[in-house]
């Protein structure tokens, strides 16, 4: 091995679920910088296909594919239409994810008048469909895609599922139950196939951002004047680095661990990027 390492992901085909989305978008520039064939999949083509122009435009490869990660048949087609482009796939990161406000409650502790307070959002009342929707969209959003793709990669050298993991997942976060459970089943279900496909030499590890402003949740963490909310206050007291992280601060950690010859001797690990929230127990 030479030092100072250095990423190479040359002519690897990595498919990017949720690609075009805040934290996506670096992932996909970050792996066509460092020189992989991009997949963006996501359910809007036409955000997908801006971003991959623009990745292209710098001379660098770039497909964007529109599918839906709860679909096994889209996923299935968006394979095809992959190998037909690319070949077959080296790296698959599942970041499709996110929450809806279907599944969380409005207070962070019972409270016994919700129950009696019209449009409260208690326990009691969360909707079920809503529940399995984001339960299904964080954990069933990556058992799919790992299905479908993963089978290009059994016998071939120097292939890897990264999935997306959260703080959520350690220590479940009030409000987002359903999020909270689906993301500590990301990391019991990385864990898994790390052990299943590790006679095949597929790695399979995660990555738990800690938290970041995106389109999803900046409206819970930013008022409209753009100063911070009450949650977002609680959230960078929680953070020793007493801020929140910025997109790109993610990427050194999420080459390593899809780099097959950085991290060849990783897998069934978590990686939280988190400024110390995880190791803070608020004392």
């Amino acid at each position: 091995m030479s030092y100072p390492l250095s990423f190479d992901l040359s002519n690897k085909v990595i498919v990017i679920t949720g690609g075009a989305g805040v934290l996506g978008t670096e992932f996909s520039k970050a792996c066509a910088q460092a020189g992989g064939k991009v997949v963006i999949l996501g359910r809007s083509l036409e955000k997908a296909e801006k971003l991959a122009s623009e990745i292209r435009s710098l001379g660098q490869h770039a497909l964007a594919v529109s599918a839906d990660v709860l679909s096994k048949a889209s996923i299935e087609v968006a394979h095809e239409l992959i190998k037909n482009t690319f070949g077959p796939v080296d790296i698959l990161i599942n970041g499709a994810g996110g929450n809806d406000p279907k599944a969380t409650t409005s207070d962070e502790y019972f409270n016994q008048a919700a129950l009696e307070t019209a449009g409260a959002k208690h326990f009691f009342n969360m909707d079920l469909e809503g529940f399995n929707y984001v339960f299904g969209l964080n954990f069933t959003g990556s058992l799919i895609p790992s299905q479908v793709f993963g089978k290009d990669m059994i016998g071939r050298p120097g292939c890897s599922i990264l999935n997306i993991s959260s703080m959520s997942a350690f220590n479940p976060l009030t409000k987002i139950p359903a999020y909270s459970a689906a993301k500590a089943a990301i990391n019991n279900f990385t864990q898994w196939m790390a052990v299943h496909f590790a006679k095949e030499g597929i790695r399979v590890n995660a990555l738990a951002p800690g938290f970041f402003i995106t389109e999803q949740n900046r409206q819970l963490l930013v008022k409209a004047d753009g100063s911070y909310s009450d949650r977002a206050h609680k959230i960078v007291s929680s953070t020793p680095m007493a801020r929140f992280g910025e997109p790109g601060e993610l990427i050194g950690t999420l080459l390593w661990l899809i780099d097959p010859n950085q991290s060849k001797f990783v897998t069934g690990v978590v990686v939280p990027v988190d400024g110390g929230f995880n190791a803070y127990s608020g004392v």
